[in-house]
Formats: C-alpha cells, sequence, structure tokens
C-alpha cells in the first residue's frame, strides 16, 4: 500500500514538473503583446510593408482568445496559406485584452472589434484601410477553412488590387 502512495505521489509530482514545463514554453509563445507600442510596431510595419511592396494584416485578438491562436496556426502550418502571407503581408498581433485594448488604433481602424476576435484588417503600405474581415466567415467545423483563407488572402493581395491587372 505504502508503494502504492509513493507511486501515486510521484506521478502527480512529476505531471506538475511537466505541467509548469509546458506552461513556460506557452508563455513565450504568446502572440499578443499588451504592453506593446502598437502605434509604432504597426509604422515599422508599414515601412517594411512599402519597401517589400507588400500589405499590412493586423490579426487583432489575444492571448486569452483560442479562434485567434487556431486562426494564426493554421496560417503557419499550411504552406500553401504561409506561403500566400509571407509573400503578400506584413503581418502585426494587436493585441485586445483587458491590460490594453487599443482603443484609439481600434477606432482609427473603424472598430473592426464589433465582429468579434480574432478580426483581420489590411492595410495599404501608405496605411489606408482596405478591408476588415470577419473570420467567422473564414471557419469551418472548430476551425478555419484552408480554401476560405487562401480565396481571402488572395483577394486582398497587393497584385490582386493592382489596377494594371484589369
Amino acid at each position: 500500500m505504502e508503494r502504492l502512495i509513493l507511486l501515486i505521489l510521484s506521478i502527480l509530482i512529476i505531471s506538475n514538473v511537466v505541467l509548469a514545463q509546458n506552461t513556460a514554453v506557452q508563455i513565450k509563445e504568446k502572440l499578443y503583446s499588451p504592453s506593446a507600442n502598437a502605434k509604432v510596431d504597426i509604422a515599422n510595419a508599414l515601412k517594411k510593408a512599402e519597401s517589400e511592396g507588400k500589405h499590412v494584416l493586423i490579426q487583432i485578438g489575444g492571448n486569452w482568445c483560442g479562434w485567434c491562436i487556431l486562426l494564426d496556426r493554421k496560417l503557419n502550418s499550411n504552406d500553401t496559406l504561409k506561403s500566400a502571407l509571407m509573400n503578400n503581408f506584413i503581418v502585426y498581433h494587436l493585441n485586445y485584452s483587458s491590460e490594453n485594448y487599443n482603443a484609439d488604433i481600434l477606432a482609427s481602424l473603424g472598430f473592426p472589434q464589433r465582429f468579434g476576435f480574432p478580426v483581420l484588417v489590411v492595410l495599404d503600405s501608405k496605411g489606408n484601410r482596405l478591408h476588415t474581415q470577419n473570420t467567422s466567415y473564414l471557419e469551418e467545423g472548430k476551425g478555419h477553412h484552408t480554401k476560405k483563407v487562401l480565396a481571402f488572402l488572395n483577394n486582398w493581395s497587393p497584385s490582386a488590387l493592382d489596377k494594371h491587372q484589369y
């Protein structure tokens, strides 16, 4: 009986150590930074977008948002989506949380939070808002539909909006 109790205690201790390590990894991998200076970060993203001939894609949400994490994982784990994203956009994760709502930036973007989270905003390299995307239209089941997300990325890419294409 004592061995069984020791075994159970050992398992609990090991489980707590593993859980603590996993939590530390999750903290390191946070997408959204409540303490970031979003105005400066977006200005830098716009400069980079202009120099690279891309648009800026702002993904608005928070580390508390499971759908935000799912969308980011989808964008970065699917090679086709990742390629479309990297070839056409500079991505910025704008935090929305009780620590920092970034209210002034959201107001300047037309209050995209009205669509829920995550919400995507496409800016041209001059900072003009081109489109606000309610991501519920990109969902399927308990995730995001690859073809719908790809269509969104392609339809709002710089080449898609190039007047010389038409």
